[in-house]
């Protein structure tokens, strides 16, 4: 695969998360939900990619990873990652 396209990817994939979680409840939801719903909308990621793409979306101020248990991780949408969401802003990567 080439460089251009895997960034593709990437870039999709991260916006698919910020997409998942405009549509849940509270803007927020947990990492489970995530991966599942990234690979029904064609990601098929591992929890451990799911962790990695949550933290650079909280590197970038898109969302807030909390811990809810040992093993749990909760993700909330912050405006900024909803304004990202719905097109309204612009977020290299």
């Amino acid at each position: 695969m080439s460089r251009k396209l895997r960034q593709i990817i990437v870039e999709d994939r991260r916006l698919v998360f910020l997409k998942l979680l405009a549509e849940s409840v509270d803007y927020s939801s947990n990492e489970f939900v995530v991966r599942d719903g990234l690979g029904y909308m064609g990601h098929n990621v591992s929890l451990d990619q799911t962790h990695t793409d949550a933290a650079w979306l909280e590197e970038q101020g898109l969302i807030t990873v909390t811990a809810a248990g040992p093993d749990l991780s909760v993700y909330r949408l912050i405006p900024r990652g909803k304004d990202a969401a719905e097109g309204l802003a612009t977020v290299p990567g």
